[in-house]
């Protein structure tokens, strides 16, 4: 079938509003917020599951590669298109809640819905996801999420997305739909149990839709917390700061905490607007009008300048629903992170940022116009302190390289669970932005930047940066929850599991058109 017969068989499915060829969409949609890679040959938009399954079995019935995409933020070339015979699915049109069931404490979407739909549709009734976002959460979905290991508010004590997703609903590569978990029933049921029999839900999750495209999830709730407590410590080095960071989940105190890099505050500078935004939120977040005084006092205290130069800086959120508990929780924080040379600096940080939550998506264009891509690494907290030692041994062997082109790396240190360290260093420099810069932040803030000309040589030393982090991180055995095209997988891994995961690939997608090049497939 012929680009043209395709395109217009796609609008006989999906309606004529579903199907883009024009060449904006087509290049917004060929890259991520780090590289492009080939236009694809069509995007589709479908607003059903129906109508994705249709158009999916068209496409590979045909020859044509499947590329699935999320809200479009990622930065590992997960769903560029690897060839320019692939059809992109925005997954932006499937953005329904199916049903909040609050006997069950599930709540069912289509993949497609971002985590700040999801939070504001719970919380008036008091409820809330246990991990309930990423930063990018405007513009994150539920799919991408899942597919590329979403993680951060309420991850310290909850784990990533893939750890309260109940069952999944999953367009496989010949169009047919799969359900998995309690779901896979015959009888109808409220699917809440995940691991009926093998765990068929896992299978789908960080696969970075390489196996399925998921359409629907059922995720796990809780009842909204109602006490939450802050704080935030400075300390001289990323060593130590990591140490009480891991010390401090250990005790599984935080719903999320997380180590911010001096070069990330040491210019913090927040304009009256957002200061007086930020204000508003925090007073709103409150429990109560003692405690909302008190967090605008703090607020006012710190002013613009929150961590002394030059200085590390971790910040925690406790939350609860005694506020003895939560205070007891704080208290056993703090001490830890004193005992490892922590001084106390008002939370403002960790304040604003789950006051104003999910606020925009500016953060992905720097306000000097810089732009930015990350590397990180999940593994063991014994294992914190050698990889950053190596981490930055390596960093020194690119120093002079990097003052030369600009290049600069800041660290974020954070923790999933009680048991898993997350390391993450985030390169920075001046280049031209690709579409999704353009089209993720608020056109007003954009106005007020200037963007740089092409940097093609820091754009190749990052991208030599990000290699050879990768490949210290794969020396040291960690893991990544964002693996995509940049992170090895298939040729790190022993051969047992290897020939079980090459099989199922096989099964479900022989003809290997479901976003080909992803995990090394």
């Amino acid at each position: 079938m012929t680009p043209a017969a395709l395109i217009s068989e796609l609008r006989n499915i999906a309606g004529e509003a579903a199907v883009a060829d024009d060449t904006d969409t087509l290049a917004l949609m060929g890259a991520d917020a780090h590289t492009a890679g080939c236009l694809p040959v069509v995007v589709i938009r479908p607003d059903s599951p129906a109508a994705l399954s249709k158009c999916v079995a068209l496409a590979t019935g045909n020859g044509y590669s499947v590329a699935p995409r999320g809200g479009g933020l990622s930065y590992t070339g997960g769903y560029i298109p690897q060839n320019d015979s692939t059809m992109v699915v925005d997954t932006s049109g499937l953005n329904r809640i199916l049903a909040i069931n609050e006997q069950d404490m599930t709540i069912t979407v289509e993949c497609g819905v971002t985590w700040a739909q999801i939070y504001a549709a719970l919380e008036p009734l008091g409820l809330r996801l246990p991990f309930f976002g990423t930063f990018s959460g405007a513009g994150a979905t539920v799919g991408g999420g899942l597919s590329h290991g979403a993680l951060f508010f309420g991850s310290a004590r909850y784990g990533a997305a893939a750890d309260i997703v109940v069952s999944l609903d999953v367009v496989l590569a010949n169009g047919q739909i799969l359900k998995t978990g309690q779901a896979s029933l015959e009888a109808p049921n409220i699917p809440v149990f995940r691991s009926f029999g093998p765990d068929l839900t896992g299978l789908f999750v960080h696969d970075g839709g390489t196996l399925g495209i998921k359409s629907s999830a059922t995720l796990r709730l809780i009842v909204k917390p109602t006490h939450t407590e802050f704080a935030s410590f400075a300390f001289k080095d990323v060593v130590s700061a990591s140490q009480a960071l891991s010390e401090i989940a250990r005790h599984d105190l935080p719903e999320e905490i997380f180590v911010l890099d001096p070069a990330e505050t040491d210019d913090l500078q927040i304009d009256f607007e957002s200061m007086a935004r930020s204000a508003t939120a925090v007073g709103k977040a409150a429990a109560g009008p003692l405690q909302s005084l008190r967090r605008l006092l703090s607020l006012a205290k710190a002013g613009t300048h929150v961590i002394p130069k030059g200085h590390y800086s971790l910040h925690m959120t406790m939350g609860g629903r005694q506020a003895a508990a939560v205070m007891d929780d704080l208290r056993r924080a703090r001490k830890i992170a004193e005992q490892f040379g922590g001084v106390r600096v008002t939370p403002s940080i960790p304040m604003v940022a789950r006051a104003d939550l999910f606020a925009n998506l500016n953060g992905i264009v720097k306000p000097s116009g810089s732009r930015w891509a990350a590397v990180n690494a999940k593994l063991a907290h014994s294992r914190s302190v050698p990889l950053i030692k190596a981490a930055e041994a390596m960093l020194d062997s690119f120093a002079a390289r990097m003052a030369e082109h600009g290049v600069t790396c800041t660290r974020l240190v954070s923790a999933v669970f009680n048991h898993c360290f997350s390391y993450e260093l985030v390169f920075h420099w001046h280049d031209e932005w690709l579409p999704i810069h353009r089209a993720a932040a608020d056109p007003d803030y954009l106005q007020k930047i200037i963007e740089p000309a092409a940097n093609h040589e820091a754009r190749a030393l990052v991208d030599e940066l990000r290699q050879a982090t990768v490949q210290l991180f794969a020396e040291f055995g960690a893991a990544s929850n964002q693996i995509g095209r940049t992170y090895p997988y298939l040729s790190v891994m022993r051969p047992v599991p290897v020939a079980l995961l090459k099989t199922i690939k096989q099964h479900l997608d022989p003809d290997n058109l479901m976003n080909p090049g992803v995990l090394e497939f």
